[in-house]
């Protein structure tokens, strides 16, 4: 089963804690602290593979998280970091922050991979709290959070020329015949219901062909399997578009022509600007001379467009088409399209440095008749204090004034006694603290 769409949770590794300890030797009084550093929290990193097709494994698999860091030890030693946490996607892959809808990689090339999640930083161990006043610091650093987020995965096939057309007018048969693909084919409409990709073998050189998947009249609208469809073509570089113009489904072929083209635009106006070679397949059902296949051609030629009669099975024309498409795909890659429209991209930068990260921000609980504090470093601190070491609360308590919370929280009419409140943690303030 062809999987080109999933969502799914991703958590990088907790840094581990660092460790108080002290040095307890023979002969070796007071040997002050040595807790050592912890470890690193693993990442998520994002692999492009081409050995994968699918998403399928994604289906079953939903959450991924990678190893937390180790917490420090004694005599100094650090934690061991945590494993990075490696997940294969197939190239062509888009990953999306399901959060703001932003792109954060878009994985074209073999082996390509980025840091989706950073893991959390070790925590220092108290050797590092050692100062001229403070000599037996009774506490240490918490390991810096996992990071965690939804990320959407969006496969998109990268394909060097694409076959676009209504269902059952021959794009099958012509990627079987140029290619080694072996697409089903059967006379009764979307028998294909999944891209098909092949690689076509001409002269001295080779390119990518995929079957996109029939497009029907209002996929633009996501009729039918319309947006699974077309999102495929947007990455080829020429697309050859197959019109069956035997009028064997009792179609016109002209009018045909018109609304794929139609769909085309109305999904993206771009894919219009790509080159459009014209393949009139099943020209041995009719007369060359016949006068609609004539009305045909001479339409589609006014547009614009080469006209290459062709018989998909009976290999008539295939090479003459795909001569033409190798030498509209050399000409686009020596002049590549300049207007392709730039996404933007996910904020890495801003996601890794928080501006509100030292940022304390104060409150009242006239309910609970409580003053609260509440910030993202005043909690990593919080988790650090030893509530039973008074060396450990005058830190906590420190960084709390110098970052102006106490003269914020007298404006709202704090007072000695009063209990400020820190997660679950009730504390009596006093000016001598």
């Amino acid at each position: 089963m062809f999987v080109d769409r999933a969502k799914i949770f991703i958590r990088s590794g907790k840094g581990g804690d660092g460790a108080v300890t002290f040095r307890r030797e023979p002969f070796v009084p007071e040997g002050g602290p040595d807790g050592g550093d912890g470890g690193r929290g693993g990442n998520v990193i994002f692999q492009a593979d081409r050995n994968l097709r699918t998403l399928m494994d994604f289906r079953y698999k939903r959450k991924y998280e990678a190893e937390n860091g180790q917490n420090g030890m004694k005599k100094k030693r650090f934690g061991k970091a945590g494993e990075d946490l490696i997940i294969k996607v197939p190239v062509g892959t888009m990953v999306i922050d399901e959060e703001t809808g932003l792109l954060m990689k878009d994985l074209i090339e073999d082996g390509e991979s980025f840091v989706a999640a950073k893991g959390g930083r070790g925590g220092r161990g108290n050797v590092n709290f050692k100062n001229s006043v403070r000599q037996a610091p009774n506490f240490a650093e918490a390991g810096g959070a996992a990071k965690e987020r939804t990320v959407i995965l969006e496969m998109k096939l990268i394909a060097d020329v694409g076959l676009v057309g209504f269902p059952n007018v021959g794009k099958s048969s012509l990627l079987s015949t140029a290619t080694s693909a072996q697409p089903k084919i059967a006379n009764y409409h979307f028998t294909t219901i999944d891209p098909n990709l092949g690689v076509v073998q001409l002269y001295d050189t080779s390119f990518v062909m995929a079957d996109i998947a029939g497009i029907i009249e209002g996929a633009s609208q996501g009729l039918g399997l319309g947006f699974q469809f077309l999102k495929h073509i947007e990455r080829t570089k020429v697309l050859i578009h197959v019109v069956d113009v035997s009028g064997s489904e009792g179609r016109n072929p002209i009018e045909d022509f018109d609304k794929i083209n139609r769909e085309l635009e109305a999904y993206s106006p771009r894919i219009l600007k790509k080159p459009q070679l014209v393949a009139a397949n099943k020209i041995d059902m009719i007369d060359e001379d016949d006068p609609g296949y004539l009305e045909f051609k001479e339409y589609v030629e006014s547009k614009g467009y080469q006209v290459f009669p062709m018989s998909a099975p009976l290999n008539m024309g295939v090479e003459e088409i795909l001569t033409a498409a190798l030498k509209a795909l050399r000409e686009v890659e020596q002049n590549p399209q300049m207007d392709e429209e730039t996404p933007e991209y996910f904020d890495f930068e801003r996601d890794d440095i928080d501006p509100d990260y030292r940022e304390i921000y104060v409150g009242y609980d006239e309910a609970e008749d409580v003053y609260t504090l509440e910030g993202k470093q005043l909690e990593k601190i919080f988790n650090s204090t030893n509530f039973n070491d008074m060396g450990s609360l005058r830190y906590l308590y420190k960084y709390i004034e110098k970052n102006g919370a106490i003269d914020r929280l007298k404006e709202l009419g704090l007072d000695e006694g009063d209990i400020i409140r820190i997660k679950n943690y009730d504390m009596e303030y006093w000016d001598e603290f």
